[in-house]
Order: C-alpha cells, then structure tokens, then sequence
C-alpha cells in the first residue's frame, strides 16, 4: 500500500500541529490510497511542515527504519545493545524477560540511548496475560472484571494499574483486548474478552485506555478485525474469522468507536474471507490495513494512529508462512506502522533488508516518513515545533 506525497505532506502537518498546540484530534490526515489532501495540510504554514520535515531530515533511513520495530528482550544486555545498535523504535517485555530491567535505574539509561525515544511495552492484560503480576499484583481478567466492577471501578482500578506499570518504566500497555467474544474462559481469547456484548466491550475498553491516558501509558487495542470468533488459536497455526459482513455488527464495533480513542490497533494474524487473500493474514494484508486506515469500508472514522502488528516471530498463524525478515518488510510494505516480534537476534537482518526493499522500491521512503511520523507523536518525541 503506497503513500502518495500528498498523504505524506498531511502527516506532516497533522504532526506539526500536535508538536505546536500540545495535542490534537486523532482524525488525523487523508486515509491511505488517497490523493485529496487533509484540512490540516490545506492550512498548514511553510514552518509548521518545515518542522516535521527537519525532524525526519535528522534520521538516516536507517534510523528511521529502526523506529518502526518493537522487539522482545531477554535482559539488561540485550535492551542496551539493540537499542544503542540499532536504535529500534521500541523493546518488549515478556514472561522471559528478567525482571532486573525493570528495577535498579538501567531502564532509564537505556532510554537515554535512543535517539528518537523509546517505548517500553508489555501486554499486561490482567488475569492470566500477566508478565509483571509478582512486581504489581495480579489484576482479574477482563471477562472478569466486567463481571464484578462498573465501568467507572474498572477505570479506577486501571489508573492504579497504568501507574504501577509507569513507575516501573513501561510506556505502552498492548491492551485493552476489544475482541467480542463467548468462548470458554481458557480459550485464546475466552476471558480475556470483556463481553460478547459489543457495547459492554466497549464501554469497558474506553474506560481502561482513558484510565492509561490519563497516567502517561500509550495503550493499543486489538486484534483487529476481530479475533473473537475466530477458527483456532494463532499462536499454534492459521485462524480464520467469519466473513467481513458477518463481523460488522459485532466483532467491529468497537473498533469503530474506540478509533478515535487515541489509542494504537494491533492488527491480528486473521484470514477473512471478503477482505484478505488466501493465505495473507490481516496483519500482512494491505486490505486489512486499508479499512483500518481509511475506515469507510465499516463506517468508522478514518484512523491515523500507529498500526501495530501481531507477534510476527512467535505466532504460527505468521511464522510458518513466512520468516522474521519477509514478514516484517510485507507487513510495512502492507501499510502497518510498527512491526513487533518477541527477540533481538534478527534486527540487524531486517533493517538490512528493509533498507534493500527501500532501495528496490518495494518499500517507498514516503511510507516511511509517514510511519516515523505517527511512532513520533504516538510516543511524544518532540519533533522540533
């Protein structure tokens, strides 16, 4: 999915006008494929474009290639060296991560490395994807939570939750999971599910990512489209989802009204049937992230916020189609913002091949900017405005 230099100059803009006003709308610009420009860069100065342009101007494509990948890490060693190597946009804690990252002020160090900031994210959903419950306590699922907290307890319990998370150095909570769902709770998604009620997922969701705002955590919904009636498991093999007709009511609904949320979208390893081809799951899918993106194909808002991938290392809905490098440049190439795999070993890899895709023009150096852009805002770099 190309970015036309119209849509780049509105990115430009839109994060200009953040960098100058301290915030602003997440409508953001034209959605991707289109050539009509957005408000913001019909009315955008030579100066507040000349801002954003300078910022990009002071990475090396490299760099800027960097930023758009999030990677697992084991330890102290193995964050300070992809970081202050390779300048990668984000690191991942995992249940594998020794916890001694988290404590003793290296974390802050390492973050001190990046150039261009660094997020720290973890999926701390609460219940039982929980990776740091013996530093902050276990929290109840969401199944659960919806079943014995209102929404306003629930919103409560989640700046408690947002600020433990903060003072141990996380940045980015990959949750709330807005997935519909009625499966059994130790299913892939069963209780991890707020509902099987669209508007109580929602409801319920909303209160967590303002919770997470308001304590300074970046939070990102997934997996969308919609993984809650999904065929299997994606960790252990390909899942498909019903048809896209049949996931608008519900699976899609709260995706449509949390897209202006200030929220990120973990797009899901899901094949569906009326939106991706065959064997080109969502998160590697220019189709998928086109709806995302532009939103008119399920009557939502058009979405400029960072679009996350899945796992692309450790799921076998992606790792048996494809290995680390080819799944990280289709999935960029297919419009995500942010690829994410759970190891460091390959970075130096990928960013080698994302480079030749760039040079090859698989890869348009137009996408990238727009991506560095939207990772920049999502994470408060400032930009120089």
């Amino acid at each position: 999915m190309r970015k036309t230099p119209t849509l780049v100059l509105a990115v430009l803009a839109t994060v200009a006008t953040a960098c100058s006003s301290g915030g602003g709308s997440e409508s953001g610009p034209a959605p991707a494929g289109s050539a009509e420009p957005s408000a913001a860069a019909a009315t955008a100065t030579p100066t507040e474009s000349d801002c954003a342009t300078d910022y990009l101007a002071g990475l090396t494509m490299r760099q800027k290639l960097g930023q758009l990948l999030t990677v697992g890490v084991t330890g102290v060693d193995d964050a300070a060296n992809v970081v202050g190597t390779e300048q990668v946009g984000g690191i991942f804690i995992g249940g594998w991560t020794d916890e001694a990252l988290l404590s003793g002020g290296q974390l802050e160090q390492i973050k001190q490395s990046a150039d261009s900031g660094l997020m720290v994210t973890i999926d701390e959903e609460g219940g039982r994807v929980s990776r740091v419950s013996d530093l902050i306590g276990e929290a109840p699922s969401a199944r659960q939570a919806a079943q014995t907290m209102s929404a306003d307890e629930f919103y409560d319990a989640s700046v408690t939750r947002g600020r433990a998370l903060k003072d141990l150095g996380i940045t980015v909570d990959f949750a709330p999971d807005v997935d519909v769902s009625d499966q059994p709770d130790d299913s892939v998604i069963g209780d991890r599910s707020f509902s099987d009620d669209p508007e109580k997922v929602t409801e319920y969701a909303d209160a967590q990512i303002r919770a997470f705002h308001e304590v300074g955590i970046g939070a990102v919904i997934k997996h969308f489209p919609g993984h809650g009636h999904g065929s299997g498991d994606s960790h252990t093999g390909g899942v498909e989802t019903p048809p896209l007709d049949q996931l608008q009511d519900v699976d899609l609904e709260p995706f449509r009204q949390l897209v202006g949320s200030g929220a990120g979208v973990m797009v899901g390893h899901l094949d569906v049937p009326g939106l991706t081809e065959p064997d080109v799951p969502a998160s590697i899918s220019p189709q998928a992230m086109a709806l995302l993106r532009q939103g008119s194909g399920y009557n939502a808002e058009p979405f400029d916020g960072p679009i996350f991938t899945d796992d692309l290392g450790g799921m076998a809905a992606i790792s048996d189609r494809l290995p680390i490098p080819d799944a990280v440049e289709t999935a960029l190439e297919a419009g995500a913002d942010n690829a994410l795999w759970i190891s460091s070993d390959a970075v130096p890899q990928v960013l080698d091949q994302l480079e030749e895709a760039v040079s090859a023009g698989r890869l348009s150096s137009a996408q990238v900017d727009a991506s560095v852009l939207r990772m920049a805002k999502f994470k408060g770099v400032p930009t120089g405005c």
